[in-house]
């Protein structure tokens, strides 16, 4: 009984608020202009975001060249963000990037469908080692590194330049890790040039990272499964040079992760 009895109170509960929520949109639709974004400052200040997404939603569709068009735009922006909705966030971001380019703001729309893409791929985690998320679907993670380095490009001088070469320093390193979990599966599909060229590639486009060391030895396994030994010890001198305490390391001996023998630089 007592479970029925809760139940009902909580039906009772979603109706109630379904029938205040009904009668605040009707009371909404009475208001004008400004008295409608004087509600919608109310409801941000007071942390009912939910609220102010309904009535910055309303706004939009009943006012879009209004006076506080714009100013509403980008609040969605912000609206969205605070209730969890990432791609609704990243879609009113790119929205207003589209019809505002030169607004005075708009690099905070730039920054903030960064952000949305950030938590979306829950970044946050990874500060608490609970995932790794080199190791997860990354189309998130690249949209954040596209975002953020547009900021960093196009506004220098941004009050959110700062965070975003914060962020893209971080998105660069799990991307690199990201490069180097695919090429550790082509060694171990015996994959060998396809790792070779993981390998290179990150060395190509993410230099600045710790990744290049691992990859460095990626290059040197990779070179080995395809008997390329001229090229393995290049690989090999480069990352003793580079990572002379690299786990794969034993002195200036290469020991593979997959394959059988060892490689060192005076082998011929």
């Amino acid at each position: 009984m007592r479970a029925i009895s809760l139940s009902a109170l909580a039906l009772a509960a979603v109706m109630l608020a379904g029938c205040a929520s009904s009668q605040s949109q009707e009371q909404d639709k009475e208001l004008t202009e400004q008295q409608l974004y004087q509600n919608i400052q109310r409801s941000l200040d007071n942390g009912r975001y939910s609220a102010a997404v309904t009535q910055l939603e309303t706004l939009d569709n009943r006012y879009p060249f209004g006076e506080y068009a714009q100013q509403a735009q980008l609040e969605l922006i912000y609206g969205y963000y605070q209730v969890g909705n990432w791609e609704a966030s990243r879609a009113a971001a790119s929205r207003f990037i589209r019809l505002h380019p030169d607004h005075p703001q708009v690099d905070y729309a730039y920054y903030m469908r960064g952000m949305a893409a950030w938590e979306s791929g829950r970044f946050s985690l990874e500060s608490l080692d609970l995932i790794d998320i080199s190791k997860r679907d990354l189309g998130a993670t690249r949209d954040a590194y596209v975002d953020f380095g547009e900021v960093v490009r196009r506004f220098p001088d941004s009050a959110y330049a700062p965070d975003s070469r914060q962020r893209i320093i971080f998105l660069r390193n799990v991307l690199a890790r990201h490069e180097l979990q695919i090429g550790d599966f082509y060694l171990r599909k015996q994959a060998y040039l396809a790792a070779v060229n993981r390998g290179r590639w990150v060395l190509e486009h993410y230099p600045q990272t710790p990744a290049t060391r691992d990859a460095l030895a990626v290059m040197v396994e990779g070179y080995m499964g395809l008997e390329m030994k001229k090229e393995a010890r290049q690989a090999l001198a480069e990352l003793i040079h580079n990572d002379p305490d690299n786990a794969r390391l034993n002195g200036e001996t290469f020991n593979p992760r997959y394959l059988g023998g060892s490689l060192s630089l005076e082998d011929h």
